[in-house]
């Protein structure tokens, strides 16, 4: 796995989304509490489009989750379950900050 450095922490708003291309995947980025930052992938499994980082941000029983601008189908942030069908998934990116930048992992063979 290598850390691809994608942008600075500053250029997200806070629980707010931006999209950024990962070794040719989009992902969508999120500024949670504590500068944490949540990566998904950017693709709505449901309307095929890639807004998922248009999303609404929120909190449901303590959990961070993203509200598709399509269907408003909700994402957990940390696992990518869908709320409304556990059968559906985002695909998940680790992520660290460091030295103020946000870097996201990529798996390489």
């Amino acid at each position: 796995m290598t850390w691809e450095r994608v942008c600075e922490l500053d250029e997200i708003v806070p629980e707010r989304g931006a999209a950024c291309l990962v070794d040719g995947e989009q992902v969508a980025l999120f500024r949670l509490a504590g500068d944490e930052v949540a990566a998904v992938g950017n693709l709505d499994p449901f309307s095929h489009a890639n807004v998922i980082s248009r999303g609404i941000v929120g909190t449901a029983k303590g959990r961070w989750f993203v509200a598709s601008p399509m269907y408003k189908n909700r994402f957990d942030l940390l696992t990518g379950r869908c709320h409304e069908d556990d059968a559906v998934s985002l695909r998940v990116f680790s992520t660290r900050v460091q030295d103020g930048a946000v870097y996201v992992a990529v798996a390489k063979e």
